[in-house]
């Protein structure tokens, strides 16, 4: 039976799952943690991500045995890649890592990413990659380094993301895709180049930016085949295929098989609502990133910085656990003037607001543990119900099924809330790793040598639950939320509202 193996390289873990080549069935899984980080400054040593993916893999293969499956390392046939997004990896000529990883939820960047809007302004850039640069894109972390760190450009001889990176530890081979390129900040999907012109004006113009940058390859273009001492450290054979890769989300749409004009809305560490599309979409208000997706279209997203850690957080301010934190939301009452939460607690991404903190408005003598509980579910949701509508103003498909998914998608609170705010069905499905799904989908197009969207068609995950919203319907609370959430004070965290009306959000 052939193998595939797909890895999901994020911001807390690596996730590696084993299916079948043929089918996609489920043969095992593991899971290793990386190092904990925190914004502003979020970075992760790269050499920790190759420790955590040599961890995952025998334990994938170790739960596979427990499952009753003859799975071995010689089973697998291909591995493909997929990743956090934006992060920067610096190497020097001898392929070691010049610094540890300033991650997309680094917002250190902030100044130079304004700086970078305001030079070219924000139409040129949507029109120039696609999107408009924030802190959390490749391009601002260089023009960071060339401020603050300019030694390292003059030893950098590779610029590579998080995924590329374990690619070329597997393969030695400098590559990349659309995908995750398109989230640099540098590169056109819709003229498929590198766009050097930037990095050369807004970072440094003595360097030869083409020779440092990796080859990008097609949705299911094969990236080589494993370095002989990484197969004998592995355990795995020689002639082991490796894919492309792909960003996070963008592998994560392709396990859900998502079709244009359905709508997923991701609820993780960060939360992002998306759709996918052919052709390429250009929204100069920066709300959308306009990038590439892993199967030869485009995945407009929204992306926010505080999504899972927003109610992480919130259960441990209330002393109770995810499970109880549910409970809770669901039986508060639906009253018109409940407690809105603005859940920008590490700054925010979209809108482009790195210095902003949370503010909860509407708290009473008479506020309850369930409308807390429920503030905060609702506080991130209606941030991503915001970036929803924006997808449509930017001319998006996104008015067909809602498909939620995610380590947050367990709650019921979260699923029911956002049937109520959207006031239509809400479903999972069967992918509850979908970006390790993906990245499996994609090995297994490369080893096959085969269409990545018949694969993807066919491994199409079968639907879970589906959540219809409540009768009768939710008072809407989007004009209260988006008064807050626009609110300048939010930027200012040091400066009290001293001014502020109570009537300004209720």
């Amino acid at each position: 039976m052939p193998v595939v193996a797909g890895v999901d390289s994020s911001t807390q873990s690596c996730t590696v799952e084993l299916r079948d080549a043929v089918d996609g069935t489920l043969l095992g899984s593991g899971r290793a943690p990386h190092p904990p980080t925190f914004p502003p400054v979020s970075e992760q040593p790269a050499t920790t991500w190759w420790s955590a993916f040599t961890t995952a893999l025998p334990a994938a293969i170790a739960d596979a045995a427990t499952r009753g499956t003859a799975v071995t390392p010689q089973s697998i046939g291909a591995i493909s890649v997929a990743g956090q997004c934006h992060g920067l990896v610096m190497l020097d000529a001898a392929g070691q890592v010049l610094r540890d990883v300033k991650l997309w939820n680094d917002t250190t960047s902030a100044p130079q990413a304004a700086a970078l809007v305001t030079e070219l302004g924000a139409a040129g850039w949507a029109e120039a990659v696609g999107s408009v640069p924030t802190a959390a894109f490749t391009i601002t972390k260089l023009a960071w380094v060339a401020e603050h760190e300019p030694q390292l450009l003059r030893r950098l001889a590779t610029v590579l993301l998080p995924h590329d990176y374990l690619t070329y530890r597997l393969t030695g081979r400098t590559v990349t895709d659309r995908s995750e390129a398109t989230g640099t900040g540098y590169y056109a999907a819709h003229e498929q180049r590198w766009r050097t012109d930037l990095l050369t004006r807004f970072v440094d113009a003595d360097l030869d930016w083409a020779t440092m940058l990796p080859t990008v390859l097609g949705p299911a273009e094969p990236a080589g085949t494993l370095i002989p001492d990484v197969a004998r450290q592995l355990g795995l054979r020689p002639d082991v295929v490796v894919g492309p890769g792909a960003g996070d989300q963008h592998a994560g749409a392709l396990g859900l098989g998502i079709r244009s004009g359905e709508v997923v809305y991701s609820l993780g560490t960060s939360g992002v609502v998306l759709t996918t599309t052919d052709d390429p979409v250009h929204d100069a208000s920066g709300w959308v990133n306009g990038v590439a997706d892993a199967a030869g279209g485009y995945l407009p997203l929204v992306s926010v910085l505080n999504c899972a850690k927003v109610t992480d957080t919130f259960a441990r301010l209330l002393g109770v656990d995810h499970d109880e934190l549910a409970r809770l939301a669901l039986a508060a009452p639906a009253n018109p003037d409940r407690p809105v939460l603005a859940a920008f607690l590490d700054g925010e991404r979209s809108p482009d607001r790195p210095r902003a903190r949370g503010v909860l408005a509407g708290l009473t003598t008479a506020t309850t543990r369930e409308e807390l509980a429920s503030a905060a579910v609702e506080g991130v949701l209606l941030a991503l119900v915001r970036g929803h509508e924006r997808l449509r103003v930017a001319g998006a498909p996104a008015d067909g099924d809602v498909l939620v998914t995610g380590g947050a998608a367990r709650s019921a609170a979260y699923r029911q809330l956002l049937a109520d705010l959207l006031r239509t069905p809400v479903r999972t499905c069967d992918a509850p790793e979908a970006t390790a799904r993906g990245a499996c989908l994609q090995a297994s197009a490369v080893l096959a040598g085969a269409d990545i969207r018949q694969v993807r068609d066919a491994w199409r995950p079968a639907t879970l639950t589906v959540t219809e919203p409540r009768t009768p319907a939710r008072p809407d609370v989007s004009e209260r939320y988006a008064r807050l959430a626009d609110w300048d004070g939010l930027d200012s965290p040091a400066d009290p509202p001293i001014s502020l009306s109570t009537e300004d959000f209720v």
